[in-house]
């Protein structure tokens, strides 16, 4: 399925999460993001994620003991995996971009997704 698709789906489900579901999903994607953002590679991203533990630091910000963070975002991520494998079956895929393109000069020419 398109990688965008998916991102949608996923942020879509994302907003869908209770309370406290969706404020340690978001604070740790959010983290595990700006690290991302500071490294220049895989290995020094690696590092800084054991270095600045997203985990650890959610389990501070929420006074949580990081187990259950760990637990916490287990239980979180197999709920949103489960939602989003259950879209996926519903999702159907229509792609207009070559019936809409006939009509539309070169410079025009757009992608249309239709999702339901």
């Amino acid at each position: 399925m398109n990688e965008r698709l998916m991102e949608f789906l996923l942020r879509d489900e994302v907003s869908r999460l209770t309370g406290m579901k969706r404020q340690v999903y978001e604070f740790i994607v959010y983290e595990e993001d700006y690290l991302a953002s500071k490294a220049e590679t895989v290995d020094q991203f690696m590092r800084l994620l054991v270095k600045h533990s997203p985990p650890r630091l959610a389990a501070r910000h929420f006074n949580m003991p990081y187990e259950e963070i760990i637990r916490f975002m287990c239980e979180i991520e197999e709920e949103l995996n489960a939602r989003l494998e259950e879209r996926c079956k519903k999702v159907k895929w229509l792609d207009f971009t070559e019936k809409s393109q006939r009509t539309l000069d070169d410079h025009d020419k757009k992608l249309y997704l239709f999702v339901n």
